[in-house]
């Protein structure tokens, strides 16, 4: 088991698993959509993985779709006791690559299937209700139908834990009061910092925070004060950007994704960066204005 491990750990489905997780959302094919361009090195970069001591795996099926649990199946079942797979409902692609809603209860119940299936399992250990929202920001309004709906496979025994995506404290509040809440996987970064509050909020409650986009996303995080950080503590900016979300608060799990060994090794060795107070001043002035 790797150092990356020093990070600590949270509770996460019944659990306690490494902060330091894996997305598999770019195993996928480009655009996240079809298959990868090399399998086999998308298959060591899983085995790796779990090989490492990563025990949270991200994904769902709608990444392909059907690509990325296809290729956990092929790469990892008989699962390990102590592997936690995260995946995610609420959204379907078209034809052309779209990413569109499905947040029926009828749609919820056939995407927690389809996951089922592709994975391999009887039970999810933790499904998260994709709320389309303004796609990747969150927008008010009730959850309540698609979360209950959720809820009810729970019951059946099809789900072990819930969680949410792409919401709003409100509709966290909303979700709570239906069934706990595992975890609240939103956009947040260095430079996105607009869930500060949920943040502290749901730490309180013992409920795990994941960043999507914890590296800027689709573009980059680009700053002449991280790049500076870096340089001084010998690391790569986006190490630095982990390693600040790591410090930003215990309950926040990480989730970075790549389809590359050398990436991955990177994304792991960040869990052992430790930013002084000169840094973590720095690096607080890249969301003043966010």
């Amino acid at each position: 088991m790797s150092n990356f491990t020093k990070a600590g750990t949270f509770a996460l489905g019944g659990r306690a698993v490494n902060r330091m997780g894996y997305g598999a959302m770019q195993l996928a094919g480009p655009g996240v959509f079809g298959p990868p361009k090399d399998r086999d090195a998308a298959l060591a970069v899983l085995r790796e993985a779990v090989a490492s001591g990563v025990n949270h795996i991200d994904t769902s099926d709608f990444y392909g779709p059907h690509v990325t649990n296809q290729l956990i199946r092929e790469a990892l079942h008989p699962y390990p006791d102590q592997l936690v797979i995260v995946t995610k409902v609420g959204a379907t692609r078209g034809a052309d690559a779209s990413w569109n809603p499905a947040q029926s209860p009828a749609e919820l119940t056939s995407a927690v299937h389809d996951n089922l299936r592709n994975l391999g399992v009887d039970a999810l250990d933790v499904v998260n209700l994709r709320v389309m929202g303004d796609v990747h920001a969150p927008a008010e309004g009730s959850i309540e139908p698609q979360f209950t709906a959720l809820a009810e496979l729970q019951q059946r025994g099809l789900i072990r834990h819930l969680g949410l995506s792409n919401v709003t404290a409100t509709q966290v509040a909303e979700a709570r009061v239906i069934a706990d809440v595992a975890c609240v996987q939103n956009h947040y970064n260095l430079a996105h910092r607009t869930d500060d509050a949920l943040i502290d909020e749901l730490g309180r409650h013992g409920i795990a925070y994941v960043p999507f986009f914890p590296l800027g996303g689709f573009t980059p995080l680009q700053s002449d004060t991280l790049s500076d950080v870096a340089r001084r503590l010998g690391a790569t900016p986006m190490q630095v950007a982990l390693a600040w979300l790591l410090a930003r608060a215990p309950n926040i799990l990480l989730i970075p994704g790549t389809s590359s060994l050398a990436h991955f090794r990177e994304n792991l060795a960040a869990a052992m960066i430790r930013l002084d107070k000169d840094a973590l001043a720095e690096l607080a002035t890249m969301g003043a204005n966010a």
